[in-house]
């Protein structure tokens, strides 16, 4: 590994900074002064939604400013590759769970917003448009688009978070109006989203020759060469997108088998006669 890395220069993203930071003002803001007007009768956001709200805003950050975004633009795909799989997988999961449910109701939760996402986020159409994307923006042609117009970046990783919303929005919606699916079908269907980076993953991570020739030999002064950048890549989409999707699975698990008890348990103090 050299000794003096090729760092770029620091400095702030301002379009990233500015989405940032409207998003975590308008959430306070609607939640201590907005849900007081608009429903005031609603339970306000929970202290965990609180902090999966902010996380994941902080995780969006992260990735999509200096050093790590300039150096996934500049000379490493698998660290651009790390800010694909926390859009995906990190932040925009967790936006959804800090979303509270007055929220949800009064925007995407309106019936005739409703309406038409409920086309959109059906498990079918929403596991479709995450495979079309997440396969399309690792096209060589559309990588080599990012790399030389700041533009067309920024758009087509907001199609990404889209895309990312839609797909998770079967699991983790925050509103009854676009309902969940039930935990053996939300779990069948995740297990089918972590099947779906092992294709990108495989031209990435079993190619011989580099796929990106417009990242040219940028790696070279990171220790590694393109082949094994892209190979790395690769890897880390398929085992850490993987490995990120089996965690909610899990998750989803865990919760389903203590509701089920729960229930089991009513069951059985409705059925045990009381003592008079």
């Amino acid at each position: 590994m050299p000794s003096s890395l090729p760092w770029p220069e620091a400095h702030l993203h301002l379009d990233v900074l500015a989405i940032v930071f409207v998003l975590a003002v308008a959430y306070a803001y609607a939640e201590r002064r907005l849900r007081k007007v608009v429903a005031p009768g609603a339970a306000p956001a929970s202290r965990g939604q609180w902090i999966k709200w902010y996380t994941g805003l902080a995780f969006m950050f992260a990735v999509s400013t200096w050093p790590v975004h300039d150096i996934g633009e500049t000379a490493l795909f698998w660290v651009h590759m790390v800010e694909h799989m926390v859009i995906v997988f990190v932040t925009a999961p967790l936006l959804l769970l800090g979303t509270p449910r007055w929220m949800a109701d009064i925007t995407i939760g309106r019936p005739s917003v409703a309406r038409v996402l409920r086309r959109v986020v059906h498990p079918v159409p929403a596991f479709t448009i995450l495979t079309i994307v997440l396969i399309g923006i690792h096209w060589p042609l559309v990588v080599e688009l990012m790399l030389v117009s700041s533009l067309a970046h920024f758009a087509i990783h907001a199609v990404l978070f889209a895309a990312a919303l839609v797909a998770w929005m079967p699991v983790r919606s925050p509103t009854p109006a676009l309902p969940r699916l039930r935990p053996p079908l939300a779990m069948f269907y995740l297990f089918l989203h972590s099947l779906l980076p092992t294709i990108p993953a495989s031209f990435l991570t079993f190619s011989s020759v580099p796929i990106y020739p417009v990242y040219g030999d940028a790696a070279l002064a990171w220790g590694l060469t393109p082949v094994v950048d892209q190979t790395m890549a690769g890897l880390i989409m398929k085992i850490g997108g993987g490995l990120l999707i089996w965690g909610a699975i899990a998750v989803i698990w865990f919760r389903w088998v203590a509701s089920e008890r729960e229930w089991d348990r009513i069951e059985a103090d409705l059925r045990t006669p009381t003592s008079v």
